[in-house]
């Protein structure tokens, strides 16, 4: 089963995204990396000159390089980045909006957990336009997993493993409003939260994270515990969402428990510790609340 990491959805200093990029090619034990500005284009200047040699260093890693799509595209020069991505020959695009297809014109490319797959026939169709690899979207249950998985052995299925989970996108910008700006005027304040910014209800109870224009949940999500049905599942990859902690550390904790060397159970503490006060969970699996989380020893 292969390790993959998603595109970092925070709005990092280009020097701070070169750099974890840098370290997660030289000493994360993944196999798969997607990189590229697929929240907000406005932010994707910022990155332009940093994407080439990110890409390098982690070709010349061995990682295979996925080139992530906008996940919302509605303005003329968000079209044409699309249209300009899709030509590119730096890696395979990972396609975030249907967009992006009709520039591909049917030449291999991945599918990323924003879109909308959620049976075999929606599986099947992207797969007969040169699908090689799909994300599937995190709140799907195993059952569906398994359906889709079973029905395209030649397509890489992967699942979203670890991360807040991504739950909506908006042409408005949550983080300029808190701050009483507009998004054409957003000042990039949603830098300051670099692991999003904490939304609570008026009971003070932590809801969701913004991030952006991006809504994504409060809570962390961790199928360790998961991976022996998911296997099963005939599921061949994992992803990691990077988050504000060690990510290396969290790939080698995946990575143990997939090779057999640590139990879910000791790699869960060791992922509580990379990663602390912030809650698990793995709901949407196993056809439950997505806050939620539902124990499990079958490990790998």
């Amino acid at each position: 089963m292969q390790l993959s990491l998603g595109p970092v959805l925070y709005n990092w200093a280009p020097e701070r995204w070169r750099d974890f990029y840098f370290r997660i090619a030289d000493e994360a034990p993944v196999d798969v990396v997607s990189v590229g500005e697929i929240v907000c284009s406005k932010r994707t200047p910022f990155f332009v000159e940093e994407l080439p040699v990110v890409i390098e260093r982690l070709k010349a890693a061995g990682k295979q390089v996925l080139l992530g799509s906008l996940i919302l595209v509605s303005q003329r020069r968000e079209r044409r980045q699309t249209e300009e991505l899709a030509v590119a020959e730096d890696g395979l695009v990972e396609v975030n909006d249907l967009t992006a297809l009709r520039a591909l014109a049917g030449r291999p490319h991945a599918i990323g957990p924003f879109v909308n797959i959620y049976n075999e026939a929606s599986a099947s169709f992207h797969a007969g336009h040169g699908a090689t690899r799909i994300c599937l979207p995190p709140e799907l249950p195993l059952t569906s997993v398994a359906a889709i998985a079973g029905a395209l052995p030649d397509v890489v299925t992967e699942v979203f493993a670890f991360g807040r989970v991504p739950l909506a996108i908006s042409a408005r910008c949550y983080h300029a409003r808190v701050h009483k700006l507009t998004k054409d005027n957003c000042r990039f304040v949603c830098e300051k939260d670099p692991d999003g910014l904490k939304l609570q209800t008026l009971e003070q109870q932590d809801f969701l994270n913004i991030n952006g224009v991006q809504t994504l949940s409060h809570t962390c999500a961790n199928l360790l515990g998961d991976i022996g049905a998911l296997r099963e599942a005939g599921v061949r990859s994992l992803r990691l969402s990077p988050q504000d902690c060690d990510m290396v550390g969290v790939a080698r904790v995946f990575r143990d428990v997939l090779d057999g060397r640590d139990g879910a159970e000791e790699g869960g503490r060791r992922l509580s510790a990379l990663y602390p006060d912030v809650p698990f969970a793995n709901g949407f699996l196993h056809g439950a609340a997505g806050v939620s989380f539902v124990p499990s020893h079958a490990g790998a």
